[in-house]
């Protein structure tokens, strides 16, 4: 049996400790949305995992309790910037924002995937599958996608037709009949293939 996130990166690290993941790297649509998130290790809200392991409706309840319970910061990349310094860059650069929101200063950060942002104000370490291992991890991974989840839900009401609300911006059969009947919005990506590829074939 495969056993959750735990608090072991944690504890062999300096404090405070931060968590840090993104969502949002593939979609065509929307910004890069990150988050850091320093837990209080006497008070770790139960259940926490990978945000793409739990229902839309435990998430919910887990950003709440995340919120109320710990040190929380967000930080966006613009749809502008993921297209001038590319994707990975710009996951860095909501990386970075997010880590030094967050109002208690950390000594060390643990960052999901097997890259460590430059110039971070931390020293820092790369835990792959780190929404799996680290709660602090899974705690970002949940704040960042509920954040991201609604915001993109905000953005399908001003630009409805390509079901955001639903597929959160990524390449979906109903993303893409919506840009074939309406066309690319200022929230699409425009250096993403299959964008850049619509907006050639239109000039």
């Amino acid at each position: 049996m495969k056993l959750g996130p735990n608090y072991v990166f944690e504890s062999a690290s300096p404090q405070p400790v931060c968590g840090v993941d993104e969502v949002g790297r593939g979609p065509w649509a929307g910004p890069v949305v990150t988050a850091a998130v320093i837990l209080d290790p006497a008070n770790i809200p139960t259940g926490l995992n990978d945000s793409k392991k739990l229902t839309a409706a435990r998430r919910e309840g887990l950003f709440e309790k995340i919120n109320a319970s710990a040190h929380v910061a967000i930080g966006m990349a613009s749809v502008e910037e993921i297209d001038r310094i590319n994707i990975l860059q710009a996951t860095f650069l909501a990386m970075r924002r997010a880590v030094e929101a967050l109002d208690v200063p950390p000594a060390f950060a643990l960052i999901d995937g097997n890259k460590i942002p430059p110039a971070l104000v931390c020293d820092a370490r790369a835990i792959v599958k780190g929404d799996s291992r680290s709660v602090s991890i899974a705690a970002a991974s949940i704040i960042a996608k509920v954040t991201r989840d609604r915001l993109m839900c905000d953005l399908s009401a001003t630009y409805p037709g390509y079901a955001w609300e639903t597929n959160m911006g990524y390449g979906t059969k109903a993303h893409q009949e919506g840009l074939a009947r309406l066309g690319v919005t200022p929230h699409h990506r425009r250096s993403f293939k299959p964008i850049h590829k619509m907006l050639c074939e239109e000039n």
